[in-house]
């Protein structure tokens, strides 16, 4: 790395140079909510002395950065069926951060990424996205996590998604040395091992294994990146032996969505057992006894989790329905699930609520006035109201069976 006064501007900034199998990578290290990293990237491509230019982006957040009618293209029943309401919650949480420190610090995080595309595109030279599916990466760090530590995240995201307090500058300070994506989750991504892996380590041994196989016939590639970044692609395109393709196989491996659930199995069957024994040794009376208690209960608690959300009321009642039937409903079919397409299809989301939903997503009351952010919560908290009528209503059938 160099730092000096008589060198052009982009020089002054973080960089480190790695040549490498005839390609002189130059790793530009920059701040996402910095000016002078936007200026360091004019200078650097203006320079003319690069023939390729790489940058930190997906195809997803290049749109989300480039296109702000992006939302506006979403379809929302396909989110709920697809299952992917959790993702799209966590990127509309990191799209509210942004906002928020786009007001107050006067610039768009990740401007300078979006300038050095432009930028390539008007000289005609090739723009490569290096970075890793933000989707992959939310899926890979969620299922490296217990259970508490999925609710420290989510509570994480939503502690930073709905408060509306300026930054200190010793916050600004890490986000300038560190990564969009870390600073998000807040510190409990600095404190964590297994987010720091998946959400900074993987992301820099991917994008040194995308810079060497992307390359194509260039020989003096500039990669805008992340200062947080900088130290471990440089490390990684020097030292790295696997081939590219090898090493991008590895990291782009989702977790399995298709495990066999043998805890919520399980449960299930003791629940049934329960009520099945009240049947054979109580007889009918105590049998239905159990059951209605389950029926009830079940149907009651995934119901106010609708109601919290403020659903409408046939949402309501396909989830009060839909919860007591879980030991015979398939995995991934949720009460939550029919309540949120309900809700989709009897307050169907305008154009505008898609396009309010980057400024609605940032306050308490957005999430309920936007009709696509409050289909969201309707999937949320009617699945967390019935998980716990689960619960309560097992506990309640065996404190019966006890006495």
């Amino acid at each position: 790395m160099t730092d000096s006064a008589a060198s052009p501007s982009w020089q002054t900034q973080p960089h480190a140079i790695v040549e490498r199998d005839g390609v002189r990578y130059t790793l530009l290290g920059t701040a996402h909510v910095s000016k002078v990293s936007v200026e360091a990237v004019e200078d650097a491509i203006g320079s003319g002395a690069f023939d390729m230019v790489a940058v930190e982006l997906d195809p997803q957040r290049l749109q989300a950065i480039t296109d702000p009618d992006a939302l506006g293209k979403l379809n929302l029943v396909d989110v709920i069926r697809k299952g992917r309401v959790a993702l799209f919650a966590a990127n509309l949480a990191l799209s509210a951060y942004q906002r928020r420190l786009a007001e107050q610090l006067g610039i768009e995080p990740g401007a300078e990424l979006k300038r050095a595309v432009a930028l390539a595109d008007a000289r005609g030279l090739p723009v490569a996205l290096i970075d890793r599916d933000v989707g992959l990466t939310f899926r890979r760090t969620s299922s490296r996590l217990g259970l508490m530590g999925k609710l420290r995240l989510g509570g994480s995201l939503m502690s930073g998604l709905l408060t509306n307090e300026e930054m200190g500058e010793d916050e600004i300070e890490k986000l300038k040395q560190g990564d969009m994506l870390e600073s998000s989750f807040g510190d409990f991504a600095r404190s964590d091992p297994k987010l720091y892996e998946t959400i900074i380590a993987e992301r820099d041994r991917y994008m040194a294994a995308r810079l060497r196989g992307d390359v194509g016939h260039a020989r003096e590639v500039l990669a805008v990146v992340g200062a947080g970044h900088l130290a471990g692609i440089a490390r990684h395109l020097a030292e790295d032996t696997q081939t590219p393709s090898a090493i991008r196989t590895e990291l782009e491996q989702a977790p399995s969505t298709r495990r066999f659930p043998w805890f919520t199995t399980l449960l299930m069957a003791l629940i049934l057992a329960m009520i099945g024994w009240g049947y054979w040794h109580g007889g009918v009376d105590v049998g239905r006894q159990l059951l209605e208690e389950w029926v009830l209960i079940t149907a009651a608690f995934a119901a106010l989790g609708a109601i919290a959300a403020a659903a409408h009321p046939l949402g309501i009642l396909a989830a009060a329905i839909a919860a007591p039937l879980k030991p015979f409903r398939p995995p991934g079919v949720s009460p939550g699930l029919f309540s949120a397409l309900i809700e989709a299809h009897m307050r169907k989301p305008a154009y505008r609520d898609f396009l309010a939903l980057r400024d609605d997503a940032g306050t308490f009351r957005g999430w309920y006035r936007n009709r696509v952010s409050r289909t969201i919560l309707n999937f949320m908290f009617t699945n967390l109201g019935s998980s716990i009528g689960v619960w309560v209503a097992g506990l309640r059938i065996f404190g019966k069976l006890l006495h």
